[in-house]
């Protein structure tokens, strides 16, 4: 796990204004890695990876998929149509992209609101084979 722990804290230098970054395991319910400049209670964390699942897997989202794999005919194969989520809060861009060898797999990057949206994207996606080539 050392070096999923670096390559997400090589994802925070080199995303502009990037606060924090975790990596989901959607299977398990288990967050794998998190970094943070500041500190966080671990009940906190924990959540990131439930509400990651509840992002990509819950229960509308899922009935989407399905809904549009029976409109254009394409069998069940396990692949999913929502790749990438943003999310702006008060204060902070989060950015959930889902991994590309491990579907279950969803990187979380969370940035200042003021960063440039383009560029907090574009180095999330740089930043993601790293992160996956690190398991």
């Amino acid at each position: 796990m050392m070096q999923l722990d670096s390559a997400i804290q090589k994802a925070i230098r080199d995303i502009p204004e990037c606060v924090a970054a975790g990596y989901v395991d959607m299977s398990t319910g288990m967050l794998l890695a998190v970094k943070t400049i500041d500190s966080h209670p671990r009940e906190v964390l924990d959540l990131v990876a439930a509400a990651t699942a509840d992002l990509f897997q819950g229960s509308t989202v899922t009935a989407i998929e399905k809904l549009f794999r029976k409109t254009r005919g394409v069998k069940d194969d396990g692949h999913h149509y929502f790749q990438e989520m943003i999310i702006f809060s008060d204060n902070l861009l989060h950015v959930f992209i889902r991994a590309r060898k491990n579907h279950d797999h969803i990187a979380c990057f969370v940035c200042r609101k003021s960063a440039n949206i383009g560029m907090v994207i574009t180095k999330s996606r740089l930043s993601l084979p790293n992160i996956e080539s690190s398991l």
